[in-house]
């Protein structure tokens, strides 16, 4: 079963169980998904599971910043709501990786570039990046590169 396929199944057990926040949640993915296809290349396009897992993880990000935002506030109840939201979505992304094993591959990719400084940062995470598939969100990915490039 494809991600969409998956996708347009519990939409549908959504709508059969008249959950409105569930519903809700993977109407929005679904448009947020079409609308990066057609982005990409064209209405008719599809995205990869890859693309997918990455267009969720965006959404995923802004619902964490949406959390941080209301606590910050003293709105307890919005927060909630978009934690539900987070909680939907994080049903949908790849398992992530363990420390160890990104410590692993960031390791691995270092010694296949050569880099010995911060300034070739940028290309080991660009080579990182690929090989993790989005098992990994940027900001922990970056976290351990520039650990293991320090002296």
């Amino acid at each position: 079963m494809t991600f969409q396929e998956r996708l347009d199944s519990d939409l549908k057990e959504a709508m059969r169980a008249k959950d409105a926040t569930t519903l809700g949640v993977l109407r929005m993915l679904k448009s947020a998904l079409k609308y990066t296809a057609i982005e990409k290349s064209g209405a008719e396009a599809e995205l990869s599971d890859a693309e997918a897992a990455q267009v969720i993880r965006k959404q995923a990000k802004q619902r964490q910043d949406s959390i941080e935002s209301f606590e910050k506030g003293g709105r307890a109840e919005l927060a909630a709501k978009e934690k539900k939201e987070l909680s939907i979505l994080n049903a949908y992304l790849p398992q992530a990786m363990s420390a160890d094993e990104l410590s692993k591959v960031v390791r691995e990719t270092i010694a296949e570039i050569g880099a010995t400084s911060k300034a070739q940062m940028g290309a080991v995470m660009k080579a990182s990046q690929a090989k993790v598939g989005g098992r990994a969100d940027g900001k922990t990915l970056s976290q351990e590169v520039q650990k293991q490039l320090s002296p």
